[in-house]
């Protein structure tokens, strides 16, 4: 099964409180909801179609929450295609602490989450997607068992709020597979990582 991440993120890396002012106040951030005005028919289609492929979902705790509130209780699912396929698939959440989730066709994966993660990558066929999560996202590219990363860069720098990548962790070198870019400025990028960077030292400049 091959596990994918889907992330939105500012300029300046960016991935908190996307949708809105109240969603994530963490650390007193008080910037919410930068990526709604780039999101535009283009980046929808896009992230439809993100949506429509999927085989399966994972999510951390906190944002499986947020998605179960919101897209769990949608009327009429059918109607929109990201509550279609969330409401339809199966869900696994990277939990110790939930034991009793209440969204139909969710499993808790708790313990050695690892092992649990890479079981269903060897056993099961299909795309297993990560959307948000932004703290499972960081510990799935630490433990090596992320195949695909879809990036939404909006065009802000917001300066403060939890950003994707720590200021220290693994290096990790990306292989660009396909990139574009919306009317509004949004580039989606789509990488697949590529093991550890090299590292070389410029060479010196010739004399004339």
């Amino acid at each position: 099964m091959k596990l994918t991440t889907t992330t939105w993120v500012t300029v300046d890396g960016v991935m908190q409180g996307l949708g809105g002012a109240g969603e994530d106040r963490r650390g007193g951030f008080e910037r919410g909801g930068w990526a709604m005005p780039y999101f535009d028919d283009e980046a929808a289609a896009f992230l439809n179609g993100v949506y429509q492929r999927a085989d399966a979902f994972l999510f951390g705790r906190r944002t499986y929450e947020i998605f179960a509130g919101y897209w769990g209780v949608m009327p009429n699912p059918d109607e929109n295609p990201i509550a279609a396929a969330l409401n339809t698939r199966p869900k696994y959440v990277a939990s110790n602490t939930l034991t009793e989730p209440e969204w139909a066709d969710t499993t808790v994966l708790s313990g050695d989450v690892a092992a649990a993660i890479g079981e269903l990558k060897a056993t099961q066929t299909g795309e297993l997607q990560v959307h948000g999560s932004g703290g499972l996202v960081r510990w799935l590219f630490e433990h090596r068992l992320v195949d695909e990363a879809v990036l939404f860069v909006c065009p802000v720098v917001l300066g403060q709020g939890t950003r994707l990548f720590p200021d220290s962790g693994p290096d990790t070198a990306l292989d660009l597979v396909d990139s574009r870019s919306t009317p509004r400025g949004v580039t989606i990028q789509v990488y697949r990582p590529d093991g550890r960077p090299r590292y070389e030292t410029a060479a010196p400049t010739p004399s004339s």
